[in-house]
Parts: C-alpha cells; sequence; structure tokens
C-alpha cells in the first residue's frame, strides 16, 4: 500500500497565491497530481489545508472539485488554521459531501475505516481555537493497519503546566502509545522526524516550503518506509 502525507497547503494563503500568480489551490493540485504520480492509494491531509475558515466559495469549489476529481480517497484532519467550527470551510462547501473524501469532524468522528485496504486512519481534529491534546484516547487496532494522524507542535516532554498555552503539544511517549504503523503529523512547515522510533512519526511540511510530500509504503512484510518525493510542480499546470 502507497499513502502520500502532506500537510500545512494553507489553500487561500496571500504569500502562496501571490507566489503562483493567483492560483490560489496550486500546492492542493500538486500534492494530488504527485500522489498520483507515485499510484498513492491514499492521501493524508494533516491538518491546515486552508489558510483560513472565511475564504470565498469559489476557491472552495475549485478546492472541491480537485478532490473530487483525485482519484483515490483523501483523509483531511482539519487543523488550527481550519477547525471545525461553525460555518467552517467544510461547512460551506461540499467537500464534507464528496465520494471518497473523509473529514475529521465532518463526516467521520474520530476513525476512517478503509475496508478495501484492511486499515484505519484516525485522528483528533482541532474543533476550535483553544488548545487541545492531539493524541489523546489512542485507538484500539481493529484492523491489520492503523495510521494515526496530528496536528500540534513536537516537544519530546511537553510541559503541560502552563495553561494558556496554544501549541498542540505532542510529546514522545503519546507518539509510542498509539502503537500506529505511521503516525502522519502537521503543523511544522519543515519536514522532520520525531519521536523515540517505535512508531514512525513524521512531519511532511508545507508543500512550499519543503517541496516535497512522504511517501509512505507499508509492505507486505509489516515493514515501513518512508520517503520524501519531490513535486513536480510543472506536472500541476494551472487551470
Amino acid at each position: 500500500m502507497v499513502i502520500v502525507h502532506s500537510s500545512d497547503l494553507h489553500v487561500g494563503d496571500d504569500y502562496a497565491t501571490r507566489l503562483w500568480g493567483g492560483d490560489d489551490v496550486r500546492a492542493l493540485r500538486a500534492v494530488l497530481s504527485t500522489a498520483r504520480i507515485v499510484g498513492a492509494d491514499v492521501v493524508l491531509l494533516a491538518g491546515d489545508v486552508f489558510e483560513h475558515n472565511r475564504l470565498p466559495g469559489d476557491v472552495l469549489d475549485r478546492s472541491g472539485e480537485l478532490l473530487a476529481n483525485a482519484g483515490m480517497p483523501v483523509v483531511i484532519l482539519p487543523g488550527n488554521h481550519d477547525p471545525v467550527v461553525a460555518g467552517s470551510v467544510y461547512h460551506r462547501s461540499a467537500i464534507g459531501r464528496l465520494l471518497d473524501v473523509h473529514v475529521f469532524g465532518v463526516t467521520d468522528d474520530e476513525s476512517v475505516i478503509l475496508g478495501g485496504l484492511d486499515l484505519e486512519v484516525w485522528g483528533h481534529a482541532h474543533r476550535d481555537y483553544d488548545d487541545m491534546v492531539p493524541l489523546r484516547k489512542p485507538r484500539p487496532r481493529s484492523t491489520r493497519w492503523q495510521i494515526a494522524m496530528a496536528h500540534g507542535h513536537y516537544q519530546s516532554m511537553p510541559d503541560r503546566s502552563i495553561v494558556k498555552r496554544p501549541a498542540w503539544l505532542i510529546g514522545k511517549d503519546e507518539i509510542a502509545a498509539t502503537g500506529a504503523d505511521y503516525l502522519a503529523l502537521g503543523h511544522w512547515n519543515r519536514p522532520a522526524r520525531v519521536g523515540n522510533g517505535r512508531v514512525p512519526a513524521y512531519y511532511s511540511g508545507s508543500p512550499e516550503f519543503a517541496g516535497t510530500v512522504n511517501v509512505v509504503r507499508l509492505t507486505a512484510g509489516r515493514k515501513v518506509r518512508v520517503r520524501r518525493r519531490r513535486i513536480p510542480w510543472r506536472a500541476a499546470p494551472a487551470p
């Protein structure tokens, strides 16, 4: 099974839109194009797919069209920029009603079962702008493969004594406690591997900053191989 993991696309961000000559969905198009090139079975978007919840309808329509034509299941974990609040981008568009597009907190609560792949993907969506624990309550395994998703800031040993600290902290012990085959992380613009190594836990980085996506291969021997794949931006031309 091949999985493409990306995050922090920030569709509608003014800087990125200017960077691509007004094409505000360029990053989403490029990530999905790269997923098709590598033959991905699933795409994971680990938070901040959208810059904010006030984006105009035409941007959401273009995003929805890309997702509808992805050609594979797409699992979205809303982050701190696009949390599932009243009037969110996921409620004001058709994205939450698209076939094969799963949005935590909208189409699915905390778990997505992809039966044909014997895969469960779980995660906790940001449901407001307040602090939260992204990896609370790990789910017991019910399928052959299990992937966790989280959007937040990694610290090896988080100090949670500071009450008002909206950093959505993720610690190494919490990562290990998931027991997942892979942890898809978002919130950092740069790609990185974190944790103590018991669970393969990776930030993908944002497409514009990293220039890559993470390609995760789950093999018959239960090996998990993770490589960064450069995004061929020219393969994702503007419409």
